[in-house]
């Protein structure tokens, strides 16, 4: 189960492709793309820089397919998340599942991008018309992290 932390783009076909090949088991495949939007918090966003901790992110991300696996029979997770300096509508973070059926692959998605949201060491920051600010976590994303029964800060991956 794969993870990776880059600055390139990535294309979803390909990844996707490369993920459920010569895998006759597969019968669902659900996939997210995470893109830069143009407004956040009422500012316009003419980019956003992310930044992470190298090693310590990557084993984070592992950790939470490996939570996720736990939690739902799936075949297979691949996670790439972008760093560095992203413009609107660049692709940020890509979560493909594969399973046999679409409920684990639905689920288990979700999960892991909602963990991604809370769990994961990376640090973002906006560049407005205001000057540079860095994007603090959202009560929505806590919201959406109880729901799987993890408490917000106690998510059991080790940062």
């Amino acid at each position: 189960m794969p993870a990776r932390v880059q600055t390139e783009d990535f294309d979803l076909s390909t990844e996707v492709a490369a993920l459920r090949a010569n895998n006759p088991k597969v019968g669902a495949i659900v996939a997210f793309v995470g893109t830069v939007r143009d407004l956040n918090d009422g500012a316009a966003v003419a980019e956003m820089e992310l930044e992470h901790y190298p090693g310590m992110t990557e084993q984070a991300l592992e950790a939470i397919i490996a939570e996720a696996h736990a939690r739902w029979d799936f075949i297979d997770a691949l996670v790439i998340h972008r760093v560095g300096p992203l413009k609107p509508m660049d692709q940020i973070v890509l979560v493909v599942v594969t399973s046999k059926h679409r409920g684990e692959a639905f689920s288990a998605c979700e999960f892991i991008m909602d963990y991604l949201k809370t769990a994961a060491p990376f640090w973002k920051k906006e560049q407005t018309p205001q000057g540079a600010r860095w994007v603090d976590a959202r009560v929505t994303d806590d919201e959406a992290m109880a729901r799987w029964k993890i408490e917000p800060g106690n998510t059991g991956v080790k940062k």
